[in-house]
């Protein structure tokens, strides 16, 4: 992938869109998605206290941005 805006970096965002960390394992950042997907989905899991909802969703938000600007290893 060759950096911001590229095709890769397209699908990443949109696989982080429907699931928290989708984008990064595309990007085969392993340890990235792994927690991205933990804190969004327990936040998620708890999405009755509220707090851990919007910790949650801003953790899924910056999964989806974190996967569309990721640049690599040139």
């Amino acid at each position: 992938m060759s950096g911001q805006g590229s095709g890769g970096n397209v699908l990443a965002a949109i696989c982080s869109f429907f699931f928290p960390g989708l984008g990064q394992l595309v990007q085969g950042r392993i340890l990235a998605a792994i927690l991205f997907f933990a804190i969004a989905g327990i936040g998620y899991f708890f999405a009755v206290l509220i707090i851990p909802a919007v910790i949650g969703g801003i953790f899924h938000l910056w999964s989806i941005i974190d996967a569309a600007r990721f640049a690599g290893a040139d």
